[in-house]
């Protein structure tokens, strides 16, 4: 099963950013999900079934 991913959906990952945040704004959608922390702007890319696996929550959802 998919996990239903839109462009601007905030998420919650299992695992803190060394930068103390674990909030995470989905800027990319593909085979690859990227990834732009909420804090210090950092961003990164994860493959889609990473992600499915990292994710802990949807803290707001778009469309």
């Amino acid at each position: 099963m998919v996990l239903e991913v839109n462009l601007g959906d905030v998420v919650r990952l299992r695992k803190v950013h060394p930068c103390g945040n674990r909030e995470w704004q989905v800027v990319r959608l593909g085979a690859d999900i990227g990834l732009k922390c909420l804090k210090c702007g950092r961003r990164v890319l994860l493959d889609r079934s990473v992600f499915e696996r990292r994710v802990k929550e949807f803290v707001s959802r778009q469309g």
